[in-house]
């Protein structure tokens, strides 16, 4: 199966190259390699094309942020299965994207996800938090469990199907498009008890109080757009934070 990962990139050019080494590093042959960048003002593009041979397309023109740029990359993707990798964040190993390949063929399932370690910004060896997803279940989800999204690969005619990020959400569009994916229309998943994505700490949902309530404010309105009672699923999906400080 061909795999289309879409990288969003703006003035990314301080952590990028961790991104492309680690991409260009996959052991996987069948890859589409798709750069959306938001017409970046530094040498962003430059290390891209300096720094990684499987660059399929790229694409740089202003968007309207990070979920309108992921929308154009799967418009733009030919792959059977789409995933994200974003310009802070990194593959975990070399066998990453074969492992994902291998384990979603033979579950037979529509989406696939895995573990995910938060790194210091600074230094990708030094672990943060360890989110241990655990086993997939959808009665979790309307108690506020949810798979990491950069961990998250689906094959592209569920988007197809069930829709793009809304562009409405400036911060919980992924969580908002996971809720419709696994509980709304109840796709097929595979779990991979592997670490395949190291994040580094300091995205924007928790960069000030003003996005911590904006985050707020917004997963509210994604459980309400499923029909999930809001309160006990946000409070169980915050608590769920604290043992993957513990777990590091």
């Amino acid at each position: 199966m061909k795999v289309s990962i879409i990288t969003a990139t703006y003035n990314s050019s301080r952590t990028i190259i961790d991104t492309l080494k680690s991409l260009e590093q996959q052991t996987y042959s069948n890859i589409e390699y798709i750069i959306i960048d938001g017409a970046s003002k530094d040498n962003t593009l430059d290390v891209i094309k300096n720094n990684c041979s499987r660059v399929s397309t790229i694409i740089s023109e202003p968007d309207n942020g990070i979920y309108d740029a992921l929308n154009k990359g799967i418009n733009a993707a030919t792959g059977d299965i789409v995933g994200f990798l974003h310009s802070d964040d990194l593959f975990a190993y070399p066998e990453a994207i074969e492992d994902i390949v291998k384990s979603m063929s033979e579950n037979n399932t529509d989406a696939i996800y895995a573990d995910l370690q938060y790194v210091d910004k600074d230094n990708i060896n030094s672990i943060v938090r360890y989110w241990r997803s655990g086993e997939y279940n959808i009665n979790k989800v309307k108690d506020g469990w949810m798979p990491p999204h950069p961990t998250f690969y689906m094959k592209r005619e569920c988007y197809q199907q069930f829709g793009l990020f809304d562009l409405k959400f400036k911060i919980s569009a992924d969580y908002d498009s996971l809720l419709r994916y696994l509980y709304l229309n109840n796709i097929s998943m595979s779990y991979l008890p592997k670490v395949t994505i190291k994040m580094r700490v300091g995205g924007a949902s928790n960069r000030d109080i003003k996005n911590i309530i904006l985050k707020t404010t917004e997963d509210i309105a994604a459980l309400k757009n499923s029909q999930i009672p809001w309160f006990q699923a946000l409070a169980n999906k915050n608590l769920s934070k604290i043992p993957q400080f513990i777990r590091k």
